[in-house]
């Protein structure tokens, strides 16, 4: 048998009995989820938001999130685009980050917010508590539906499409970058080094293209603000009635039965103060009240003194060295506790003197008032009080030792 005849029927039956070639599948694009978010370089709840909640949700979902974050602690900040590959910075100046900031609020209704202040979709988020809680659940819901583009706020598309364009247009860096506060977060390979940020003070409310006036500042938060004004009257007030009893000539003779209500107040102090450190430290939201608007007060920069220890620490250490004089003070001979006595109320009296400052810095340059914080300043206030009578006596007494020592 010819095998070779049978060659051609055998493959034009198999060319016959094959699956038809199938078109190549063409690629669906990979949903992205694109959010942008307000921040100041100097709050302290914006750096916790980048560095622990947005370079992380970066690295795991990658490509599929992009973040734009735009400054407005001064009129003109720059924009920051953050993706998986790296940090981009533009300033632009039309329109400025305030500006857009303004329509946001506007856009919701709002007549005032704080930063960060986070925009997805039709959805806003705000605060070191809700962004964490509900922002990753937001990016799975809306990468399930497809994606989302960049919110909807008129100028805002230009600036994003601004920073892409400069960023494919920028060489890769080193993966450790500085995030846009200041603070060390690890990126991948692909990194781009973002200018230096301009020295501003932050401003956490509604932002205004020029400095506030004294006015606005007082109508931003007027019942808190005012409830300051009348703690600061009433400390000044006091100041002034204690340096008249330690200026008279005669002290008096014996110290009222007040000594109990220093270590109580203390006690009260350092649970204020205690509360405001965590605040500050944890970088966690507080709870305000229907008085005042303390949030704000801490994401201030006078939150921390000379920029590094929290105001909330430095009170928790100065109620504790009280306690601790008074306690001393109960087990020391008389010449000793009249030493006590005049440490407690020096203590005291620069306690009230910085409380002083802080409440004047509430109304009169932040513009909001925090009701911790006056607790605070009054509990300083009455110790200094309830001091006055038993450092006068005790001055007194050293006084009349060194006239003695004289004399013989």
């Amino acid at each position: 048998m010819n095998h070779r005849r049978l060659i051609l029927p055998v493959i034009l039956l198999c060319a016959l009995l094959a699956p038809p070639p199938q078109p190549a599948a063409a690629q669906t694009p990979q949903p992205v989820v694109q959010a942008v978010m307000f921040f100041s370089p100097k709050c302290g709840h914006c750096q916790l938001v980048i560095d622990e909640v947005l370079f992380p949700l970066l690295e795991q979902y990658g490509e599929a999130l992009q973040l734009l974050l735009i400054d407005i602690s001064v009129p003109h900040g720059p924009a920051y685009l953050l993706r998986w590959d790296g940090i981009t910075t533009l300033g632009f100046t039309d329109p400025d980050g305030q500006g857009l900031y303004l329509t946001v609020l506007q856009m919701f209704g709002l007549e005032r917010a704080g930063v960060p202040f986070l925009l997805v979709a039709d959805t806003y988020l705000y605060g070191s508590a809700d962004i964490p809680a509900q922002f990753p659940g937001l990016i799975e819901t809306h990468l399930q539906a497809g994606g989302v583009g960049w919110p909807a706020i008129p100028g805002l598309a230009e600036i994003a499409t601004s920073v892409e364009a400069t960023r494919q247009a920028q060489p890769s860096a080193t993966p450790a970058t500085p995030s846009p506060t200041g603070l060390t977060a690890t990126l991948p390979a692909g990194t781009s080094t973002p200018a230096a940020l301009p020295s501003a003070t932050p401003e956490t409310l509604i932002p205004i293209a020029d400095t506030p006036t004294l006015s606005q500042r007082l109508r931003r938060d007027p019942l808190g603000n005012g409830l300051a004004i009348l703690f600061l009257l009433g400390m000044l007030a006091s100041l002034g009635w204690a340096g008249r009893v330690l200026l008279r000539r005669s002290a008096p003779r014996r110290a009222p039965a007040t000594a109990w209500w220093i270590p109580l107040l203390c006690l009260v102090g350092m649970g204020v103060a205690g509360y405001l450190a965590y605040v500050e430290t944890m970088q966690v939201e507080a709870f305000c009240g229907p008085v005042g608007d303390c949030n704000t007060v801490q994401q201030s920069e006078y939150a921390r003194l000379f920029g590094v220890l929290p105001i909330g620490i430095l009170g928790l250490i100065g109620y504790l060295t009280i306690m601790a004089v008074w306690a001393l003070r109960q087990m020391l001979t008389a010449r000793l506790a009249d030493l006590a006595d005049i440490a407690l109320l020096l203590l005291t009296l620069v306690g009230t003197l910085f409380s002083i400052y802080l409440t004047f810095l509430e109304p009169f340059v932040i513009g909001a008032t925090c009701a911790w914080c006056l607790t605070s300043a009054l509990i300083s206030t009455l110790l200094m009080l309830f001091s006055l009578a038993p450092g006068r006596l005790a001055f007194e007494h050293l006084f009349k030792r060194k006239t003695r020592r004289h004399a013989h």
